[in-house]
């Protein structure tokens, strides 16, 4: 079962297997067939809807979760486990989605 935080690899539609982020508020998750995502690509472009990511937050390499691009998926399609961010890093991620979503 995801929890929200988790970054776990994903079969995503039209796409090969990627990291993304789950964003899912914790309560729904259980009750939910799908969970918000937030892709994490190599392309790190410093751009404030980014969160940068690096080995220190469990991730093979540098990458960012991007908030600009969010989708919902079926939570079937969650593979395996990557990594758990700690609060202060789901902190920035909050703000980076305030910033795309306009907040």
């Amino acid at each position: 079962m995801p929890h929200r935080a988790e970054i776990w690899w994903a079969e995503v539609p039209g796409d090969k297997v990627r990291p993304v982020l789950v964003l899912t508020r914790e309560r729904f998750i259980v009750r939910l067939h799908s969970v918000l995502v937030a892709p994490v690509t190599s392309r790190v472009r410093g751009i404030p809807t980014e969160v940068e990511l690096t080995e220190q937050d469990g991730l093979p390499r540098a990458c960012a979760a991007n908030l600009d691009n969010l989708f919902t998926l079926r939570r079937e399609r969650l593979r395996e486990r990557i990594a758990l961010l700690p609060a202060v890093r789901m902190d920035e991620v909050c703000r980076a989605y305030r910033f795309a979503a306009g907040c």
